[in-house]
C-alpha cells in the first residue's frame, strides 16, 4: 500500500495540472470506486460538475481536493489506486474531464482504493481528523517522541498506528528502525524519549529520501501523476531483502511475521534486549 512518500509523490505531481482547473463532468465506471460516497455514483457525479479545484492536500496516506466551492473530495489509493493526468489505464473507475480539455483519471486494479466527497468545509476533513499529523508537518519531533516513549507498546506497533503519527507503513517503518537500530519488537518506554526520537528521525529521514527518488515502486501498481514508478527501491536496507547481506555489518537479513505481515532487520544490528 503507497505510504507518506508514494501519496505526496502524486499529490505534488497533481497540483500543477489540477490548480485553478473546473470539473466539466465526471465518469463514474466502476460504482465500488465510489461506495463511500453514501448517495450513489449518479450523485457523486452530479456534485462535482462544475466545481473548480484549489491546492490539492495530504494527510498521512489520504488526500484530499478542495475545492473553490463546497466540501473537498476525499481519495485513498488503496493498494493499488492510480491519480493520472491524461492517463490511459484498462483499470480506470473514474474520469474527470477538466475545462483545459485534459483528464484526471482514477485507476484501481483491486479496487480497494476510493472517493467521496467530505460532510463538510473543515480545513482538515472530518472524515480524515482522527489521522494524526506526519514527521513532515511537525517542527518539533521531541514532544511526540516524550508522548510515545510512555507506554509498553512496540516500537513497530506504534510507528503504523496512523492517530500516533500518520503516513508510515511497513515499508518505511523497517527503513527507519534499521537506521535506528532498533528492534522492532522493542517496548517504547524501554527506549525512552532518547530513543524514540532517534527512531522518529530517522523515519522523517528515510521517507525524505524516498521522496526525492519518486517513492518505492515493487510493481506497475504504484505510479506518479505521470504513470512513472519510484525508484527508492533500490536504495532499501532491510525491507524485501531477506537473505541478504545488511548494508552495515552484512549479517543476513531475516524476515519475521508481525500483525500479519512481514518486519524485516538486521540480527546483528537489530537485536532486542
Amino acid at each position: 500500500m503507497p505510504e507518506l512518500p508514494e501519496v505526496e509523490v502524486v499529490r505534488a505531481g497533481l497540483a500543477p495540472h489540477l490548480l485553478g482547473r473546473t470539473i466539466k463532468q465526471v465518469r463514474v465506471l466502476h460504482p465500488r470506486a465510489v461506495r463511500r460516497h453514501l448517495l450513489g455514483a449518479e450523485d457523486f457525479a452530479n456534485a462535482l460538475a462544475g466545481r473548480t479545484f484549489a491546492e490539492p492536500r495530504r494527510r498521512g496516506k489520504y488526500l484530499w481536493f478542495p475545492f473553490e466551492q463546497g466540501p473537498a473530495l476525499l481519495a485513498h489509493l488503496g493498494m493499488s489506486g492510480q491519480l493520472l493526468v491524461d492517463g490511459e489505464s484498462p483499470h480506470a473507475r473514474v474520469i474527470f474531464d477538466l475545462d483545459d480539455g485534459s483528464r484526471l483519471v482514477f485507476a484501481d486494479q483491486r479496487t480497494f482504493g476510493g472517493m467521496w466527497l467530505a460532510s463538510g468545509r473543515a480545513p482538515v476533513p472530518e472524515e480524515i481528523s482522527h489521522i494524526a499529523p506526519d514527521l513532515f508537518e511537525i517542527a518539533d519531533l521531541e514532544p511526540l517522541a516524550a508522548r510515545m516513549a510512555t507506554g509498553g507498546r512496540a516500537v513497530k506497533r506504534l510507528l503504523l498506528d496512523q492517530t500516533v503519527v500518520s503516513g508510515i507503513g511497513n515499508i518505511y517503518a523497517d527503513e527507519a528502525l534499521w537506521l535506528a537500530k532498533t528492534h522492532y519488537l522493542a517496548p517504547a518506554e524501554t527506549l525512552g524519549q532518547t530513543g524514540m526520537l532517534a527512531v522518529l528521525r530517522a523515519a522523517r529521514e528515510v521517507m525524505a529520501q524516498a521522496l526525492s527518488a519518486g517513492g518505492t515502486s515493487f510493481d506497475a501498481l504504484y505510479v506518479n501523476a505521470a504513470g512513472e514508478p519510484g525508484y527508492f527501491g533500490r536504495e532499501l536496507a532491510v525491507y524485501g531483502r531477506e537473505g541478504q547481506p545488511c548494508r552495515r555489518c552484512a549479517a543476513a537479513i531475516v524476515r519475521e511475521p508481525f500483525m500479519g505481515r512481514s518486519s524485516f532487520r538486521c540480527p546483528s544490528c537489530q537485536a532486542i534486549g
